[in-house]
């Protein structure tokens, strides 16, 4: 699958796949940012994406930041709908307690997996079918 992508920021190289077989693109930083403990920014990657319709982008956070330093994404994942196309923009989240989180500018600070999406119609019933779970919600199943 090809996708078209716009690149804003002449000076920073497109997203990539680290390794072969890997789900998503690396998404990289614009700019400079610092995020005090609990503080949020939206942060530029530098790139537009034309995403097909029956298609949308899922950004999500990088495992190993998201340890070692306690980068999250405040909305994960995000979601890029295929007709959007404005700058990629993370929204990231500071969860260390007591450390500021520096992201620099050219660093790796998430993740854009492409997926199939489906577009539904809504059929209002006045009661649902049975299922085996049924009505069952967080810690249903008895952990």
């Amino acid at each position: 699958m090809k996708i078209e992508v716009k690149r804003l920021d002449p000076d920073l190289p497109l997203p990539a796949y680290a390794r072969a077989g890997d789900a998503g693109l690396d998404l990289i930083a614009a700019e400079d940012v610092t995020l005090k403990p609990g503080e949020r920014a939206a942060i530029g990657t530098g790139i537009a994406v034309a995403i097909s319709p029956g298609y949308a982008g899922f950004v999500h956070a990088r495992s190993g930041r998201a340890l070692a330093a306690g980068l999250a994404l405040a909305n994960a994942p995000g979601l890029i709908d295929s007709g959007y196309r404005g700058e990629l923009r993370v929204a990231c989240v500071n969860l260390d307690p007591d450390e500021p989180i520096y992201v620099r500018r050219g660093e790796k600070i998430a993740q854009l997996v492409i997926q199939p999406v489906e577009q539904v119609e809504l059929t209002e019933v006045e009661e649902l079918p049975d299922s085996p779970r049924g009505p069952g919600g967080f810690g249903s199943t008895g952990r």
